[in-house]
């Protein structure tokens, strides 16, 4: 893929959960590496070739910017983020408009089992604004995924509740490019207080 390709796609990073089962703590905030998860979620992004990344922010957004270094990032407010992810897709998808952006590759906060080698592989699978790409995990699809432009209306109007896009893309699945990714990456979340056990 040529570096312009890579200023094509732009990276959607989904932050804005306010961490119902862990106790109200807003994942961005949870401490990985000595800095806030959503730093080292945009910093993976970067790594992997996004140059431009946009962040949507929902829970705590205030604390989020004065904690976390989000600087080169556009910061998407999603006041709708307790309705839950369906809301911050469709809040980042907006925020693309007009930036020509032909692509958003989208990825989840809560995820830091997903570094940069993993999302590499979902960018280099890019070819335009038509291209739906999802990694898969021995098989079973799940984050990164990237969605052309051709797609982000479409994506925005079935968008509901938790569900993000999965009804589009189960609708659409012989279109889908798969990725798989499970020799470089774990796609666990950070939902309960079991799970922190993966943050460093």
């Amino acid at each position: 893929m040529t570096e312009n390709h890579h200023e094509e796609v732009a990276g959607l990073l989904l932050a804005a959960g306010g961490g119902r089962r862990l106790g109200g703590r807003p994942k961005a905030l949870l401490t990985h590496r000595g800095r806030p998860l959503v730093e080292h979620a945009v910093g993976v992004l970067r790594a992997a070739g996004c140059a431009r990344v946009h962040v949507v922010l929902g829970a705590r957004a205030d604390e989020v910017r004065a904690r976390a270094d989000l600087s080169g990032c556009a910061l998407v407010d999603n006041p709708d983020w307790a309705e839950g992810m369906g809301s911050s897709l469709r809040a980042g998808l907006a925020s693309l408009d007009g930036t020509g952006a032909r692509a958003a590759l989208v990825s989840l906060v809560d995820q830091p089992g997903i570094g940069p080698a993993a999302v590499a592989r979902v960018l280099g699978a890019y070819e335009d604004e038509k291209s739906l790409v999802s990694a898969t995990y021995d098989g079973t699809r799940g984050h990164p995924v990237l969605f052309g432009a051709a797609h982000w209306a479409d994506i925005a109007a079935t968008a509901t509740g938790d569900r993000g896009a999965r009804a589009y893309l189960t609708e659409h699945a012989a279109r889908i490019r798969l990725v798989e990714c499970a020799d470089v990456a774990e796609p666990y979340d950070i939902d309960t207080e079991a799970d922190l056990r993966h943050l460093e």
